[in-house]
């Protein structure tokens, strides 16, 4: 009984983490912003960086941990997009503080056609407001989709995972169509 005791208690821990890491106001980069260059590994322990993208948008969405529900639902929506999103010339990328062998096992179980990227360091976390401190357990939820130029297209500070895939696709096409001003909301688009 105490076992079972000792792990609630786990439980309840970690799922509090969580609610307090993902609550927590972000303070995200801005729109217009040069977003930092980094390098982390993938789930198959390839270095990936800021240069391999360099003349091509991508999206950054970070989420708090491999095969939860949230991070699932997010993944499953950027996964059944990903030809609508690839056709405008988009690169998807997650990342969270998961080892690179669980985002592995994340994006296979998920038949995941995109790279998960490892911040184990927490510190492009740190930098771009999807973490306060190294001490923090998860990432909190918010993404960027970033210019070829390196430069912060859309800050998303707040997300829901169902629809998140389709709102990038949306700001995406209406990026392409005309450059758009921020309208209050959860976004913020640039020229």
């Amino acid at each position: 009984m105490r076992n079972g005791c000792l792990a609630t208690a786990i439980v309840v821990f970690q799922v509090l983490g969580y609610v307090a890491a993902s609550s927590a106001d972000a303070d995200v980069l801005a729109a217009g912003a040069r977003f930092p260059d980094w390098t982390m590994q993938d789930q198959s322990g390839v270095p990936r960086s800021a240069a391999d993208f360099a003349g091509k948008p991508y999206l950054l969405w970070f989420y708090p941990r491999a095969s939860t529900p949230g991070c699932t639902a997010e993944g499953r929506g950027f996964r059944d997009a990903y030809a609508e999103l690839q056709g405008e010339g988009l690169a998807i990328l997650g990342v969270s503080f998961d080892a690179p062998e669980r985002n592995a096992e994340f994006a296979h179980e998920e038949e995941f056609p995109f790279a998960l990227l490892s911040d184990t360091s927490k510190s492009l976390a740190i930098a771009v407001g999807a973490a306060d401190s190294a001490s923090q357990g998860v990432a909190r939820r918010v993404s960027y989709l970033v210019g070829p130029d390196g430069v912060v297209w859309v800050a998303y500070a707040s997300v829901d995972p169902r629809d998140h895939a389709a709102q990038v696709l949306s700001d995406v096409r209406a990026r392409r169509a005309a450059p758009v001003q921020p309208q209050g909301g959860q976004s913020k688009v640039v020229d």
